[in-house]
């Protein structure tokens, strides 16, 4: 099946062609404006769904009030049934989420009821081995049903009144954040047998090729039971192309910037199958799948994997690479049980150092979250193929020609990112300018841009200044660049090496 891809607005392209051309017309042209779009920064934290993060958020497609799901299925569409939980504010700086494997994501869903969250978060184990494991249910009670408010996340409330907040951005996939990661740089999720050999790769949207830091198997592991111990397994063989290829080709410049630390997901997240695993820029794992590629090996670009400090120390010199993404640690992921504080206080930091720099006029920053990681979100996914979209995540876009305080309603997933990177970079030619074809069961092609996207830009091309917001405090374990001393927040914990991250 063939799959109508949504263009992304971006909240960018739209102004910056009204800055060189007052009309466009069918077919779909790449607006010349947007090449004042020298550096594109793509944020991914970790497992929040929109409703859990913007529920309340003014003029947002927000959290319905009147549901009460329960732990077994069918639930009551509004009020009333035993045992059955509402929507809540949750104030908590560390939160439990639910399972978040294609699996749990089917349940949640439910055939677009939107119902299966609690019952899949009672199913979850507990007691687990290691408390920091996600794929754990870590409290007593679920809590999937609670929602953030401005209070608790100031900052990404205030990115959105200042800037763009995206209410219908989809993860790609229906599944977890290995396939999720694969999918933001290379628009697939495949399992593959032969190096340099497309044509070897399968679909996989739950289990692609395996990191060798990953455990073997998907049973529980409880506290007072073995469990399964940690094995080695062959790397994984990801043979089809992937975007930094194209970006190679084109001598477009890009960095993929890993936090040093560790990652808190399992191999399988619908069960608890390990503790956390190191992850540095040079140790792959499901958030740094870009070194596993044939491409990026054979392109000779493996140092383009590199550690944070580099970009703090690009984004100060003005020496941004073209494209950039930046996965987090374990620690300042908001994946549960991270604190929300202290991932909050680490966007914040990326932010303010491209706001700092010199190029902040020609920037571009897109931030969302890979996955829902379990909790509530009432808006059903489109379904467009076999893999997908996935639930609602939250989306913000904050550059200088963003609108301000507008929330876009268009339907998008994180294909888009891809999208407007080709756009602004390649001229538009993706995939299929390659010299490696994709063989995959379902292709995903770009209709042309709503009609409306024109209203989600400002009236004038005139740059907005940034907005640089005070950051709080994280480890500064995960993060090599300067830190200087901060106070700690009221709520949550936090440990006594707890340092603020550059302002």
């Amino acid at each position: 099946m063939r799959r109508a891809r949504v263009f992304l607005t971006i909240l960018l392209a739209g102004v910056l062609a009204a800055c060189t051309t007052a009309q466009s017309a069918p077919p779909y042209q790449i607006p010349t404006g947007i090449h004042k779009i020298k550096h594109v920064i793509v944020i991914q934290q970790e497992n929040r769904s929109f409703d859990s993060y913007f529920g309340t958020y003014p003029g947002a497609n927000g959290i319905p009030m009147n549901v009460c799901l329960t732990p077994t299925l069918p639930s009551p569409a509004s009020g009333g049934g035993k045992n059955c939980e509402k929507p809540y504010v949750d104030h908590a700086d560390v939160n439990g989420g639910g399972p978040h494997g294609q699996s749990n994501a089917t349940a949640d869903i439910n055939g677009g009821k939107m119902d299966g969250f609690v019952a899949e978060a009672r199913r979850a184990a507990r007691g687990c081995l290691d408390p920091t494991n996600p794929a754990c249910a870590n409290g007593a009670t679920t809590d999937v049903m609670g929602y953030h408010t401005a209070s608790d996340i100031p900052n990404y409330w205030a990115y959105a009144k200042d800037f763009v907040l995206q209410d219908r951005m989809f993860e790609p996939n229906a599944s977890w954040s290995l396939p999720e990661h694969l999918f933001l740089v290379s628009e697939w999720s495949a399992y593959c047998t032969q190096h340099d050999n497309p044509s070897s790769c399968s679909n996989a949207l739950q289990n692609p090729g395996l990191p060798p830091d990953f455990r073997q198997g998907g049973g529980p592991r409880i506290r007072g039971s073995a469990g399964p111990s940690p094995t080695s397994r062959p790397a994984p063989i990801y043979a089809w192309t992937d975007l930094t290829y194209l970006l190679h080709k084109n001598h477009v410049s890009w960095g993929y910037y890993v936090v040093s630390g560790t990652e808190p997901d399992c191999e399988n997240d619908s069960a608890v199958s390990c503790g956390p695993v190191q992850q540095n820029s040079k140790t792959p794992g499901i958030w740094n799948p870009l070194p596993y590629f044939d491409t990026v090996r054979q392109d000779g670009e493996l140092q383009n994997v590199t550690s944070l400090s580099g970009y703090y120390d690009a984004a100060r010199r003005g020496k941004l690479p073209s494209v950039t993404w930046i996965n987090p640690t374990g620690s300042v992921s908001e994946h549960p049980p991270g604190l929300v504080s202290a991932g909050e206080k680490y966007v914040t930091s990326l932010v303010n150092a491209a706001m700092r720099g010199p190029e902040w006029r020609s920037t571009a920053i897109f931030l969302s979250w890979d996955d829902w990681g379990g909790f509530y979100d009432h808006v059903v996914p489109p379904r467009v193929d076999q893999n997908g979209y996935g639930l609602r995540v939250p989306g913000l876009v904050i550059s200088p020609y963003a609108r301000r305080g507008f929330v876009d309603h268009q339907t998008l997933s994180f294909d888009a990112y891809v999208k407007f990177i080709e756009d602004d970079f390649l001229g538009g030619r993706g995939h299929a300018a390659s010299r490696l074809v994709h063989h995959r069961t379902t292709s995903r092609r770009w209709g042309e841009p709503a009609a409306a996207s024109r209203s989600a830009y400002g009236a004038s091309c005139v740059q907005r200044p940034p907005r640089r917001l005070p950051s709080r405090i994280f480890d500064r374990g995960y993060h090599a660049g300067p830190t200087t001393l901060g106070a700690s927040r009221a709520k949550g914990t936090a440990s006594s090496s707890m340092a603020a991250m550059p302002t």
